[in-house]
């Protein structure tokens, strides 16, 4: 078929979506030298793809091309956004293709859903298709869908938007308003633009508004808006404003600004700010206004799917096993009742009739009492993040939520039950946060995430108001209360985070001596030396074993596995409820990369064992390991007086024994060696000087040469070292272990699991001595 004669065919299609949508598609199939759909091609290329080969009805999408696309039909001038919106609620059940597009004969709109990029949108009128790039295009959709990735991702996005209103938020500052005033003024600006680009705010109006330079018609157009945002029946001149209200609109205050200001504002106003990524914006936003991070801006920052090692384990996990319970009571019974209904059909008898049609009927109530009530059941659904900073785990964990919501509705569809409207919400997710720019930019990025994916999946905002008030998140001291008792949480089923990281010896100096007195006097069960992050692992404790709370998921420093610290996971330990963990991952703390322990705490499991990085294990210990409980070893009395903790020497008797013992000496040169290499790289020659210390007897002093020197050793750590751990690292490491496994008389390449099992057999038997 030629360009020509598939648009004189086609052209002012008076035909129905239905009598034409699969003509269509195989003349354009045609046109393209694709071959269309066929019986060979099911499960991989179809027609009518989805519920309908179970109802009977219509499927999910006209045309299904696996991890190609998913293909909406219409009929001719019909509303092909409603169409857009259909195909995406549909899109989880049709495996979430990277192409949605739709048509109505006479227009082809092709857009982008690539998880994380930004979407782009390709318009393809019929007389577009004699130009052989168009059609190549089209091509390249059957033939090389992941050709039409963006190249720009929602991040980049979400921090050019955040390096602008950073830019704002400093000059504010400068002029002298409070942050909290600040961050709430800039907040309320961000969340126009975003509602301006979703259609929620008409007629473009911010944009309109911002085009204005003059800064006092800016402010009190600015006042006129939100004073219409925060009341229902609100207008601007004979314009309509939806309610938005929810505490983000509590009154027209309006900080003034400068002609420069306002310029930038006409610029950010440009962006697409429908796209920005609701699980950055606040930790990128939070860099801006707050002035204790803004050494921050342009610094790593966590990304979701670490976040989601948490989440799904933590929350999503036991609901799916729930569902697929209560799918699998659906399933029964509405087979059940078919089989009800052939046996009335069949039966000539009229009571006999009847008692199947009850039975059918009874079957049918059991399934949507089911599904129903799992839906009912995941609506009430309470996470909290007791130190929530901006929302990032709040939002990842509404979304999944809601994911999870929709997939449930889309199976009980696909088994013949009505698909309902989503209801979970942003009521769902609870927050605590001592930082007011955090727990107030943690509301507004929650109300984002939750607009968004309504728009993502095919449903409207909700309305009257369209922001819900957000008080679950709360700004307070998650752990120490203003009576000086340990903070209360509120009751929530699932507990997760990313709890402050401060060392033990830095709190002091950090929080103030009366604060880390008190806290420590608020909670008895940590002991004195503990990092702060142990109050949250004990807060989640208590909140478990008391039953408020199902299960935990916290990201904690890697030292949670030891001293002091391992005290708050030696209850869980030993009631078996450390149900995954994983001991040491990389993780991104104010912008820094560091390595982190994530412990999982709750019910114990009865159908699977606890999973330690990754892999299934008997038990997981305290320390965070599998196997063996090496937090059972005893201090040996024999060692009173010998051994030494780094340079605090107490026994001198360390050393002469041993002195003239090759296995000794073995150690001391492997040792030697390891640390003048690793010396080496710290401090090469060429970037140092050495100066005498004033002090006589003390190491001379490490200076850099020059300032260029100065920013290399910044970046040479042994932490980046170890991270990065060279070839040659590795390989002094290896002939280290292989002296000190010779001196015990085991073989040099003996694992680690069975060096500790060696060495807590000898430490048992010298206890018992």
């Amino acid at each position: 078929m030629t360009p020509d004669d598939f648009i004189r065919t086609w052209s002012g299609n008076p035909l129905s979506e239905r009598a034409s949508a699969q003509s269509h598609f195989r003349d354009l199939c045609a046109l393209l030298g694709i071959d269309p759909p066929s019986p060979l091609t099911a499960g991989t290329f179809e027609f009518e793809k989805g519920a309908g080969k179970t109802t009977g009805g219509d499927g999910w999408a006209d045309v299904w091309l696996k991890d190609a696309f998913a293909w909406e039909y219409k009929k001719t001038k019909a509303n092909l956004d409603a169409a857009y919106a259909q195909v995406q609620r549909y899109a989880p059940a049709l495996d979430h293709p990277p192409l949605l597009i739709v048509s109505d004969t006479q227009a082809i709109v092709l857009r982008t859903a690539f998880t994380g990029a930004v979407q782009e949108r390709h318009d393809i009128a019929i007389d577009d298709l004699r130009d052989a790039a168009t059609r190549d295009l089209l091509c390249r959709a059957f033939e090389d869908p992941l050709s039409f990735r963006p190249r720009r991702t929602r991040a980049d996005l979400t921090e050019d938007a955040a390096a602008t209103f950073a830019d704002l938020a400093l000059r504010l500052r400068q002029s002298g308003h409070a942050a909290g005033e600040v961050a709430h003024f800039v907040n309320r600006l961000v969340f126009c633009m975003f509602a301006e680009d979703v259609n929620l705010l008409p007629e473009k109006m911010f944009q309109k508004m911002v085009i204005v330079s003059d800064p006092a018609s800016f402010e009190e157009n600015c006042r006129d808006l939100f004073r219409a945002m925060a009341t229902k029946g609100g207008k601007i001149g004979y314009t309509p404003i939806p309610w938005f209200n929810g505490g983000l609109f509590d009154d027209e205050t309006v900080l003034p600004v400068t002609a420069d200001d306002i310029g930038m504002l006409r610029k950010a106003a440009k962006m697409d700010w429908s796209q920005i990524d609701a699980s950055l914006l606040g930790t990128l936003f939070e860099r801006g206004l707050d002035p204790d991070k803004r050494s921050q801006l342009g610094a790593h920052y966590t990304d979701a799917a670490k976040i989601m090692q948490i989440v799904d384990p933590v929350v999503l996990r036991p609901l799916k096993a729930e569902w697929e319970a209560a799918r699998a009571i659906i399933a029964a019974a509405l087979q059940e009742e078919r089989d009800a209904k052939a046996e009335a059909a069949r039966t000539r008898a009229a009571a006999k009739s009847g008692a199947q049609t009850r039975r059918a009927n009874r079957a049918h109530e059991t399934a949507v009492k089911a599904h129903l009530g799992f839906l009912e059941r995941l609506r009430a659904v309470r996470v909290l993040d007791p130190a929530c900073g901006s929302g990032n785990f709040l939002n990842l964990a509404l979304t999944a939520l809601k994911d999870l919501e929709h997939r449930v509705s889309l199976d009980a569809e696909a088994l013949g039950l009505p698909r309902p409207a989503p209801q979970v919400g942003p009521e769902c997710v609870l927050g605590i946060e001592l930082n007011p720019y955090a727990a107030e930019l943690a509301r507004v990025s929650t109300w984002i995430a939750e607009i968004q994916w309504m728009r993502r999946n095919g449903f409207e905002a909700s309305k009257d108001p369209i922001l819900k008030p957000l008080g679950t998140i709360e700004c307070r001291d998650a752990v120490l209360g203003a009576d000086g008792t340990a903070a209360d949480w509120p009751a929530a089923e699932f507990i997760i985070g990313n709890p402050p990281f401060l060392g033990n010896k830095r709190m002091v100096g950090e929080l103030s001596e009366g604060y880390a007195m008190s806290l420590r006097a608020a909670w008895p069960e940590v002991p004195g030396g503990a990092d702060l992050v142990a109050y949250w692992v004990a807060g989640a404790w208590q909140a478990i074993a008391a039953g408020r709370t199902r299960r935990a998921g916290l990201v904690t420093t890697n030292s949670i596995r030891g001293g002091a610290n391992r005290t708050v996971l030696t209850k869980p330990a030993e009631a078996g409820a450390i149900f995954e963990a994983w001991s040491d991952e990389p993780w991104t703390v104010a912008g820094a990369a560091v390595r982190v322990s994530m412990v999982m705490l709750g019910e114990p499991t009865t159908n699977s064992r606890p999973r330690l990085d990754g892999t299934e294990v008997e038990r997981i210990a305290a320390d965070l390991t599998a196997g063996l409980d090496l937090t059972t070893a005893e201090r040996l009395g024999e060692n009173k007086g010998v051994a030494f903790q780094g340079p605090v020497k107490v026994g001198a008797s360390p050393a002469a024994d041993y002195a003239n013992d090759p296995r000794a000496e073995a150690i001391a040169a492997a040792a030697w060696v390891l640390n003048e290499k690793r010396e080496a790289w710290l401090n090469p020659p060429e970037l140092v000087r050495r100066e005498p210390e004033v002090v006589e007897g003390y190491p001379d002093r490490i200076l850099p040469k020059d300032e260029a020197a100065a920013k290399e050793l910044k970046k040479r750590t042994l932490t980046k070292l170890y991270n990065a751990r060279p070839a040659w690292l590795a390989g002094l490491h290896d002939r280290l272990d292989a002296a000190v496994a010779d001196a015990y008389g085991w073989p040099a390449d003996i694992s680690e699991d069975d060096a500790l099992a060696h060495l807590l057999e000898l430490n048992r038997a010298r206890a018992a001595r």
